[in-house]
């Protein structure tokens, strides 16, 4: 019989539920990210531990969700997000630059083959987050800031 001492999972991991506290942000309108005690990057979507150099601790911060719009493409029809497809809703793909935060792919709605026309030589242009009652959850989508 040995002497090893029973360890719960909870002993070891982080019992903080990362993605739960994200994804409520989101229903409430916040955007969560997570901070690196280290080199202070900060981690959109949130991770426990920094992309950026390596180290294990980080910290809740928040992001106003708000940003620029540096490029976009339509998507093509194996990349179609079809629920919004289903709704009718004019969209386009692109790279964010998150105010505070770092450059995120993120889906853009209300831009048709004629806005993109109109935008596409005055990039960046400034976007606001939306948030989008998907039923089941909450996403974060952005618009122009028009």
């Amino acid at each position: 019989m040995s002497n090893e001492k029973n360890i719960k999972a909870e002993d070891i991991f982080n019992p903080e539920h990362i993605v739960e506290k994200f994804w409520n942000g989101l229903k409430e309108g916040v955007v969560y990210a997570r901070k690196c005690k280290e080199c202070g990057a900060i981690e959109f979507p949130p991770h426990l531990a920094c992309n950026t150099c390596g180290y294990h601790e980080t910290e809740w911060t928040t992001l106003t969700g708000y940003g620029d719009l540096v490029t976009f493409v339509f998507t093509g029809v194996l990349n179609a997000r079809l629920e919004l497809e289903d709704l009718g809703l004019k969209y386009v793909c692109g790279e964010v630059a998150l105010d505070g935060g770092p450059a995120i792919n993120a889906v853009i709605l209300g831009i048709n083959k004629k806005k993109a026309r109109e935008i596409k030589d005055k990039l960046p242009v400034r976007v606001r987050p939306v948030f989008y009652d998907m039923g089941r959850y909450t996403t974060l989508f952005f618009e122009l800031d028009e």
